[in-house]
Formats: C-alpha cells, structure tokens, sequence
C-alpha cells in the first residue's frame, strides 16, 4: 500500500516513501515498486508520469489510463504542472536564482537545455534549505544543478561531496538523499488544484537538529515537529 493524496477520474497522485523506485528498469528490476504499491493500493492499472529518484521522497502523480497518461505526460512537457522540491544542500545557498544549465534529459543523452528556479528558505551553519522549482524534466536535472552551483544536495553520492554527507549522516536521522517533492500543482476545471505531500519525519527532524526554525519546519511538515 502507498499513501493517496489525490485521485480523479484521470490523475493519481501518491505519498512516494524515499527507498522506493518509482518503477521498474532492467538495471534494477525490483518487484516493490511505486508503480506496483499505486496499482495494489487503488486496485487497477497506474501509468507513471514522471520519477523520483529511489532516495527522494514526496509527491508523484499516475495516470488512470493510457490516453490520460498521454495527455498528463504532454501537459508536464509545455510546463502545465508546476512541481515544487524541498533540498537539503551543503553551503549558504543563494537567496534566489534562475538557473540555466544544460544536463541529459535522460541517462547517457545529450545535454538539452534545463531551467531551475532556486530559492532560499533557510540557512544555517555550513547547510540550506532551498525552494527548487523545475520548469523542465531532465535527469537529476535538480541535483545536477545545485551540483553545479556548488550547493549539492546532502546524501548524493553522485553529486555530492563526501565530508558534507558523512556529517549529515552524524548530526541528524537523515541516512538517504535530502531532496522531497513537495507539491505539484496542475489545472483542473474548476481552476488550479495543489497537491502537498508534508516532509516525511527524518527530514523534518533533520532539519531541527540543524537549527532550522520549527515554525518552518512545522509548515513544510504539516505538523508540529518535535527533536
């Protein structure tokens, strides 16, 4: 079973817990999956619409068949779907930036163009927590440019640098990747409908061990949080 945040005649938005693949690959053909959780839990077929990563946790939409599947993977393409993220990255971030920075849109591609619209919602000693919102899909696109910015995301052991992961690891009870979908935002009928996954406990309490304001931390987790 997965969480439901949301569900229409169409779209299928579910609570992914970070360890999850979000469907199955040859390179890793794991029988638990997101996309199987979505389908046991509603009972029927799920088409994915987009991935998180195994370590990242937070918000991730299916669609309900396959024309719908077309038509919600189009809509994400022209920037229809507004996808927020919450990271956890090494250094004082910057306040605010928009990003261009051309990555793979997926594994082993080319580089294509990428935009990133970063935010700052916190700093403390030697970390951030920024806002990242991605106005294209393009693989690791979000950990590939704070990467770039020189703020990698703690527990990316791609992009990442070791001493940062390795004192997060220490300090708090966060042990994976620190990065969460934390909304999608997209048009329905009646106007503009968003979806919020709240920060899962280990990033909530990370936060806290590292000082962050609990006002903060109780926003992003909908609830209040305690060390």
């Amino acid at each position: 079973m997965i969480p439901i945040l949301y569900r229409d005649d169409t779209l299928l938005v579910v609570d992914k817990p970070a360890g999850l693949l979000t469907h199955r690959t040859e390179l890793a053909p794991d029988s638990d999956v997101a996309m199987m959780r979505a389908r046991d839990t509603i009972g029927a077929r799920v088409w994915p619409l987009h991935r998180l990563d195994r370590g990242t946790s937070g918000a991730l939409a299916f669609g309900l068949n396959e024309q719908a599947a077309r038509s919600w993977q189009e809509q994400l393409e022209a920037g229809s779907i507004e996808k927020i993220y919450v990271a956890l990255v090494r250094g004082v971030a910057p306040e605010a930036v928009a990003l261009d920075y051309p990555v793979p849109r997926s594994e082993g591609g080319e580089r294509v163009p990428a935009r990133t619209l970063l935010r700052r919602l916190w700093a403390g000693e030697h970390c951030s927590l920024v806002e990242a919102r991605p106005e294209t899909g393009r693989f690791h696109q979000i950990r590939r440019h704070l990467s770039h910015l020189r703020h990698p995301i703690a527990g990316d052991s791609n992009y990442g640098t070791g001493w940062f992961n390795r004192a997060i690891r220490q300090r708090t009870p966060l042990a994976r990747l620190g990065l969460h979908c934390l909304s999608l935002a997209f048009p329905r009928p009646r106007g503009t409908c968003t979806v919020v996954a709240p920060l899962p406990a280990d990033f909530a309490q990370a936060l806290i061990a590292l000082g962050a304001p609990e006002a903060l931390v109780a926003d992003l987790s909908g609830d209040t949080i305690s060390a």
